[in-house]
């Protein structure tokens, strides 16, 4: 029997799962490759964070998790093939949740999923945040987009990182090179459920990431996007230290190089483990050894 689930994997402790604009762009597209391969499953919603995904998904539960394995799957083999990082999401696990239809669950669940952006400080709105469903319900202008048609077949397997070439051609890529979301999600099932975009807006502002974010505001949040981080260390690290990498660093060198980081970007513990690829104790014990 078909459920409606919210799926989320496994926060990523010491490393993130997109190190620029490029890896979000691939990870969009195996997210729409997945939708045409498994029509058997509904996408309502879903978002890509740095260091874990969420989806709302409709479908039976073993489909389900086959739609977000083969995702992680397909994602994993472009990451090893890009940074040469094997088993890159072999441990990674996905919990499965099932969201009543019946009272405002899944309003609740959807969402949640939205506000992931907002309460890591990356944005004000779901609608600022390109990559996954933040800016497609209740939207009154198409963003600039080509048909798949339009495009030829070598430059359609560019685009989509695979030779899976059977996504419908009324399928919409956007200028930045992804395919939009608003070609295959679920957009009429989210919006009579929501019935009204002031209706959205309540849950979205009442969630528990909202919540979350309102009750951290004075902890020191994030308010760099992971990328930034880690496309800057390498600088940081030669203009410190005249070296190439953090995994260069004395002891005493990488104390300092992280409360750089966290003074510079405003990073806490958790996004210094990431974007440094070290364990979160060892962020949190080197931040602590530096006073």
């Amino acid at each position: 029997m078909k459920e409606y689930y919210l799926v989320t994997t496994d926060h990523l402790e010491s490393s993130i799962w997109f190190r620029d604009d490029s890896d979000f762009k691939v990870a969009m597209n195996y997210v729409a490759v997945q939708a045409a391969l498994c029509p058997y499953v509904d996408v309502l919603a879903f978002i890509l964070m740095s260091n874990h995904v969420h989806f709302v998904l409709n479908g039976r539960e073993d489909d389900v998790l086959f739609f977000v394995n083969q995702f992680k799957r397909r994602y994993s083999a472009y990451y090893r093939k890009r940074y040469d990082v094997k088993e890159f999401l072999r441990g990674n696990k996905v919990d499965l949740r099932i969201v009543p239809f019946e009272d405002d669950s899944l309003e609740r669940a959807i969402a949640y999923v939205q506000m992931n952006c907002v309460a890591a400080s990356i944005c004000s709105h779901p609608t600022q945040y390109p990559w996954g469903t933040g800016n497609i319900f209740f939207s009154q202008i198409a963003p600039p987009s080509t048909r798949l048609v339009d495009i030829s077949k070598r430059a359609r397997r560019r685009l989509l990182h695979s030779a899976c070439l059977c996504l419908p051609a009324n399928w919409l890529i956007s200028k930045e090179g992804f395919i939009l979301p608003q070609s295959y999600a679920d957009i009429q099932t989210v919006e009579f459920l929501y019935r009204n975009p002031k209706r959205m807006n309540y849950f979205l502002a009442n969630s528990s990431k909202a919540r979350k974010r309102i009750q951290t505001i004075d902890d020191n949040l994030p308010s760099f996007r992971d990328q930034t981080i880690v496309n800057a260390l390498p600088d940081l690290c030669r203009s410190l230290f005249n070296k190439n990498s953090f995994k260069e660093l004395k002891e005493d060198e990488q104390a300092e190089f992280v409360q750089q980081i966290r003074y510079r970007f405003s990073a806490d513990a958790n996004q210094i483990a990431r974007t440094c690829e070290i364990p979160y104790d060892r962020a949190a014990c080197l931040l602590q050894s530096f006073h």
